[in-house]
């Protein structure tokens, strides 16, 4: 059993990403899941981003470290695109981090430290053809983590759905979220 922190995208705590919590807790794991945004959702990206850039993104990353003041080292950080801010920071600066789940974003490792911690494995999951996941940013972010840990690993989805594991979205895509889902379990269940 592994315990795991969820930070959502910029969309919010939607009931897609609560119920992919669920999920996990149904496997066994116990599952942390703090609302950066004040109980606020957004029907499109662009409110929600603009929303994000209103609190700061500093603000955002704050938030992230005082959900886990509370909670004792050795988590799973897990992040959904703007999420992936929060979770990247944690798993890379506090100490005795188990593991990082990056869905549909991933920032370059420069911007929270000189390199990615040694023995803390990552899984990077995306949509191959997700703007916001783009080859010249999040992707490019994502390979260079690649690159610089055997404990690392990168997934791609065929499609542009951005959304595409919050199962209250448009854009959801059962089958990939499926396959993440299965990817993220075995990730959980050996750290």
């Amino acid at each position: 059993m592994a315990e795991a922190i969820l930070f959502h995208h910029a969309l919010g705590l939607t009931a897609g990403l609560l119920d992919f919590a669920e999920e996990l807790r149904h496997a066994g794991h116990v599952v942390h899941t703090p609302d950066l945004f004040d109980g606020k959702t957004f029907d499109n990206v662009d409110d929600g981003v603009a929303h994000a850039e209103e609190l700061g993104f500093g603000e955002i990353l704050s938030r992230g470290a005082r959900a886990v003041e509370d909670l004792a080292p050795g988590l799973v950080y897990v992040g959904y695109s703007l999420g992936v801010l929060p979770a990247q920071q944690l798993a890379q600066t506090r100490a005795g981090a188990r593991a990082a789940l990056l869905i549909a974003a991933c920032v370059p490792v420069a911007q929270f430290g000189t390199t990615w911690p040694p023995g803390i494995p990552v899984q990077i999951h995306g949509k191959d053809a997700d703007p916001y996941f783009a080859p010249d940013g999040d992707l490019a972010a994502a390979r260079e983590l690649i690159a610089m840990t055997p404990d690392a690993d990168l997934f791609l989805y065929e499609g542009g759905e951005h959304f595409f594991a919050d199962s209250s979205q448009p854009g959801y895509d059962s089958a990939s979220a499926e396959l993440l889902l299965e990817r993220a379990l075995t990730l959980m269940d050996t750290v």
